[in-house]
């Protein structure tokens, strides 16, 4: 029985190194739900892709051309044209099967927005690296997926949200909070992700640890790690305690919400190594805003979110509730599209 709900599926690719598998995972897809895949490919890879996936899918162009990010670009490109009230948004490395498809399409009869838990398929060592970091995440609050389900009318109340964010999903998420939406969190329902590259994996380093500008208590924390590891230089027997504290939260992070089935027992192991990364690439992200933001691709971004404060004095009148005024629109006009290139693994900072 196929969901009466939309798959939106934006991408940028630059090869068609992975054409052969997406392929076959939309031809899948499309006998469960109705597929939009909103492709800001050039031309020539967007003719093979209309040639590889007309049969199974709706496949169009962005039409949306304002803010710096192409994948919100795409992902409001694709809402605006849905056919349904629930859309699944998801990056072109997500695997969903047909039990999480069902789950997240279902969470949202008593809700808004709704957030699963991305894992990573298979599991080359980088991708172990940064399952490090999304179990921290898991231990102190949660992780950010590659993948949403969304309820379109709320953002209707709102046009959009913006489209020069860097963090788009935290921007989504406090846009429909804004909107009156309920946010539903499915730790347990766990979407497959394929890894990125190496080379893409290296360079996300710092565009990630950049998006916890949004979020200033995380900041602080992340870069007191640096000062904290270089005081306790002389006390190793201090350091080993730090770094079997990070290995213990990630763990409980593994354990949580029945994640011991999901991730692989080493998988704690690897969070030391994350939070040195962070140690040092949150210093880095630092000197990047001083310079007027992070590059990304071929795009210098200043903004990782909007603030809960700044939506709701753009959004929200007195007495009036939502206005219907986008964010996007006041974006200024781009056409760079960093962001909806091909993906760049979860986006959880």
């Amino acid at each position: 029985m196929r969901l009466a709900a939309e798959y939106v599926l934006p991408l940028r690719w630059d090869d068609d190194e992975a054409l052969h598998e997406l392929t076959e995972y939309l031809r899948v897809l499309a006998g469960w739900i109705d597929v939009t895949v909103v492709d800001g490919s050039d031309a020539d890879l967007f003719a093979t892709h209309a040639h590889s996936w007309a049969a199974h899918v709706r496949h169009i162009q962005p039409n949306i051309t304002r803010g710096a990010n192409g994948k919100v670009r795409g992902v409001l490109t694709g809402l605006a044209l849905a056919r349904h009230e629930r859309v699944v948004l998801a990056d072109d490395d997500v695997r969903y099967d047909r039990s999480s498809l069902d789950v997240v399409v279902s969470a949202l009869e008593g809700a808004e927005l709704v957030a699963p838990q991305n894992v990573f398929r298979p599991l080359p060592w980088h991708a172990r690296w940064d399952t490090g970091r999304t179990l921290v995440n898991r231990a102190f609050h949660r992780d950010y997926p590659g993948t949403y389900a969304v309820r379109r009318s709320v953002l209707d109340r709102t046009g959009g949200y913006d489209a020069d964010a860097l963090f788009e999903n935290l921007e989504l998420e406090r846009t429909v909070r804004v909107a009156g939406g309920t946010l539903r969190l499915r730790p347990d329902v766990y979407v497959a992700r394929r890894p990125p590259t190496l080379r893409h994996f290296l360079g996300q380093r710092v565009r990630q640890a950049y998006d916890s500008h949004a979020q200033p208590l995380r900041l602080v924390l992340e870069l007191s790690i640096a000062p904290l590891v270089f005081g306790l230089r002389r006390r190793p027997d201090l350091l080993a305690l730090l770094t079997l504290g990070v290995v213990a939260a990630a763990e409980f992070g593994r354990r949580r919400a029945g994640g011991h089935r999901e991730f692989p027992r080493s998988a704690p192991l690897w969070a030391p190594l994350w939070a040195l990364e962070r140690a040092v690439t949150s210093w880095i992200a630092l000197g990047a805003r001083a310079r007027g933001g992070v590059r990304y691709a071929d795009t210098r971004f200043p903004h990782a979110a909007t603030s809960l404060r700044e939506l709701r004095r753009r959004h929200c009148a007195p007495g009036r509730g939502v206005r219907g005024a986008t964010a996007a629109s006041r974006a200024p006009d781009t056409q760079s599209s960093p962001a909806g290139q091909r993906s760049s693994g979860a986006r959880s900072p």
